[in-house]
């Protein structure tokens, strides 16, 4: 158990990098932009895809910097996912949407528990 308790203070870069990393890919991934997407005005698609470029961004930097850009960044990735599986996922039932609760879950975790993850 000594071991675990060691690997404790650098437990939070599993789900930093990884919810980090799904956001990035998945923002850059919508440009270029060239119409709708899922029934959203290209405006909001735009708002998206830097929303989710910029949650990615922040849940790295924050971990080298201040507290608030975790929590930010957090906070991005539950708005995101509160929208895509109310527009997309839901109606899929949780087969169609347990990766989409997963991520809002991690978001929600670095919003209220920030560098102290």
């Amino acid at each position: 158990m000594d071991f675990l308790k060691k690997l404790a203070p650098h437990a939070h870069w599993g789900l930093r990098l990884s919810l980090a990393a799904t956001f990035l890919v998945h923002g850059v991934a919508k440009f270029p932009i060239e119409g709708p997407m899922a029934g959203l005005p290209v405006a909001v698609v735009w708002l998206v895809a830097l929303g989710e470029i910029a949650a990615g961004i922040m849940l790295i930097a924050g971990a080298f910097g201040k507290d608030m850009l975790t929590r930010l960044g957090g906070l991005i990735v539950v708005i995101i996912m509160i929208g895509a599986i109310a527009i997309v996922h839901a109606t899929q039932g949780f087969r169609g949407m347990e990766f989409q609760l997963l991520m809002l879950a991690g978001g929600l975790y670095m919003a209220t528990k920030g560098n102290d993850a």
